[in-house]
C-alpha cells in the first residue's frame, strides 16, 4: 500500500456528496445520525479521502455528542490543526496532514487521565478498516496496538 496520502482527483470522484461536503467544504454530519458515532469494534479509522491512518479504536470513547470521539491522533503527525472563526468563537479545527481533508474538532474537555482532549470527528471523513482486515487493507503494522487472540482467524482452514 502507498503511503503517499495526498487527494487526488480520482479519490475525491469516490465519495459521496456528503463525504465531500464535509471533507472538502468542511462540513459537519448530524450527531447521533452518522455511521461511527456508536461503532465499538477494534480498528483503526482513516482518513476516507487518502487511506492515512488517523485514530484507533483504543482511544475512541462515548463523549455523548453524537460523533466518533477520540483522546488522541493515532500518530500526532496525521493530523494538523488551525483555528476555526465559523462560529464566531475560536474552535481549533482537525484536518489530516496529508489530503488536508477536514476530520471535525478538538476540544479540551476529553476524559482527564487519557490527556483531557476530545477529538470529536464527523464519521463521513473516515473510513473504518476492522482488526481482521489490517493486513489485508495494508495496515498490518497496527496490529500490535490490538489483541489479536480474538480478533485474528485463520485463513485457510482445511
Amino acid at each position: 500500500m502507498s503511503t503517499d496520502y495526498s487527494k487526488s482527483p480520482e479519490a475525491l470522484s469516490r465519495l459521496t456528496d456528503t463525504q465531500f461536503a464535509v471533507t472538502q467544504n468542511d462540513g459537519t454530519e448530524p450527531a447521533f445520525r452518522n455511521e461511527y458515532w456508536s461503532n465499538h469494534a477494534p480498528g483503526i479509522y482513516v482518513d476516507i479521502v487518502s487511506g492515512q491512518p488517523l485514530f484507533s479504536s483504543t482511544d475512541k470513547y462515548d463523549s455523548g455528542t453524537g460523533w466518533p470521539s477520540f483522546t488522541k491522533p493515532i500518530d500526532p503527525e496525521a493530523v494538523t490543526t488551525k483555528t476555526d472563526w465559523k462560529l464566531l468563537m475560536p474552535r481549533t479545527e482537525v484536518r489530516s496532514s496529508g489530503a488536508d481533508s477536514h476530520l471535525g474538532h478538538v476540544f479540551k474537555d476529553g476524559p482527564r487521565d487519557a490527556g483531557g482532549l476530545r477529538y470529536c470527528m464527523n464519521s463521513a471523513s473516515l473510513r473504518f478498516v476492522p482488526v481482521a482486515e489490517l493486513d489485508e487493507q495494508g495496515y498490518g503494522e497496527y496490529r500490535s496496538r490490538f489483541d489479536t487472540t480474538d480478533t485474528h482467524t485463520e485463513e485457510h482452514a482445511s
